[in-house]
């Protein structure tokens, strides 16, 4: 089972692809509106990646993710539980 797939089944929404400082502003304006935010990296794996549709294929461009992955974050979120 694909990770987005798990964590779809989980409650979590992908929403999209940050770097400090959006990666901390968008995650705090998530939590203000009430939602729960989860932090997913980026696959190692060139085919992982195009899985998880972060291909140019899919009309999203790679290239600023594979000079450094470790700075970027997939941003998801879900209602909180206690909502």
């Amino acid at each position: 089972m694909r990770r987005d797939d798990e964590l779809a089944r989980a409650g979590w929404e992908r929403r999209f692809i940050a770097c400090e400082p959006r990666l901390s502003e968008m995650a705090a304006m998530y939590q203000e509106i009430g939602l729960d935010v989860h932090l997913e990296p980026l696959p190692a794996e060139e085919g992982e990646a195009e899985e998880r549709g972060l291909s140019c294929a899919d009309r999203e461009c790679t290239a600023c993710f594979d000079a450094d992955r470790d700075r970027y974050r997939i941003i998801f979120t879900r209602p909180r539980a206690d909502s």
